[in-house]
């Protein structure tokens, strides 16, 4: 008898749930879609949350100065005065001036001087710093000194050497019967004198970025070309050099757009007279003529203009980058045109 009562207790269904208002269940679909939504939020606005100080840095003091330096270049700006408006004015003044045009041809030809040799000796240090070598790990930091050194100790140490009274290169020069060099007031031999100095510095430099490269080259390629025969220089030629040519492309245009921005070199060179590059403009770049016009003469707007045509350059040389990257991605494999 009892356990039949039993039994018919534990047949018995279970307590039915308390009812659930229509408003609970919107609260809690509520809660719910916004623990979604936040979380969406969340994933998606973090990583701009922390790239934002950069943005917000770079509109700070890179955008907005390019944007206000474009509007001063439109207008006659001078020290102390207010601007009036002059629309193209100041380029069309540049075009017709004499010493934008020397400028911009000094620039031209200490880059060519300056980035040539650079570039091929630091192909040939990264070419033997690549080989097994006693103490390779020394010379590998010994040719990064240069980079390491100030832009003014450099610069006045070679101002010495190359003094036309009493400096070591026209003495060595004389040894071999050579007469002196007028190394500061001749245009050509200035300007290969400001080239030697930009090529000391950053031939390292670049001879370690080439050495990085290389030695990511498979090594497999080099004993392919071991087995056919192919020497040492061959397979530099054949091999390594099509290897990097990326690099060597990179490389070719950032020494380009230094050559472009070259400033510190030729007026701690010159001295008294570096600013106007020489006595007779002979190694005047593009950014001295800028700072000279812009603190020397006090015309703001004609430096902004000078500006505003050297990053016009640069663009020009970033483009002509880009086309040809693009045409190395979308070329065949295998194909050497």
């Amino acid at each position: 008898m009892a356990t039949s009562v039993r039994a018919k207790r534990d047949d018995s269904p279970p307590p039915a749930a308390p009812p659930v208002s229509p408003g609970s269940r919107r609260r809690r679909s509520s809660r719910g879609g916004l623990r979604s939504t936040l979380h969406r939020w969340d994933i998606k606005a973090t990583p701009y949350v922390f790239i934002a100080p950069f943005f917000l840095t770079f509109a700070a003091f890179g955008l907005f100065p390019l944007i206000y330096t474009g509007w001063l270049s439109l207008n006659r700006v001078e020290l102390g005065g207010d601007p009036s408006w002059k629309g193209l004015e100041n380029y069309t003044d540049l075009a017709t001036s004499e010493f934008f045009w020397n400028a911009l041809l000094n620039t031209f030809t200490i880059g060519v001087i300056s980035t040539v040799p650079q570039l091929l000796m630091a192909l040939g240090l990264a070419h033997l710093l690549n080989y097994k070598l006693r103490g390779r790990g020394f010379f590998r930091v010994a040719i990064l000194a240069p980079y390491a050194t100030s832009i003014a100790a450099a610069t006045l140490v070679f101002a010495q050497l190359f003094n036309t009274d009493y400096g070591m290169i026209n003495g060595l020069l004389g040894w071999v019967g050579i007469d002196p060099v007028d190394w500061e007031t001749s245009k050509w031999p200035a300007q290969i004198a400001i080239s030697v100095i930009v090529t000391w510095r950053w031939t390292g430099y670049n001879a370690l970025i080439y050495l990085a490269a290389m030695q990511a080259v498979p090594q497999d390629l080099y004993e392919a070309a071991s087995l056919d025969g192919a020497s040492r220089l061959r397979q530099f030629i054949s091999v390594t050099i099509p290897s990097i040519r990326p690099t060597i492309l990179f490389t070719i245009i950032v020494s380009t757009i230094g050559a472009t921005q070259l400033f510190g070199e030729p007026m701690l060179y010159g001295g008294s007279v570096g600013i106007s590059g020489g006595s007779g403009n002979q190694f005047q770049t593009l950014s001295l003529l800028m700072y000279e016009k812009g603190w020397v003469t006090g015309a703001l707007g004609q430096a902004s203009a000078i500006a505003w045509v050297m990053l016009l350059l640069l663009l020009l040389i970033g483009g002509v980058q880009a086309l040809v990257s693009r045409r190395d991605r979308t070329k065949p494999r295998g194909s050497t045109s």
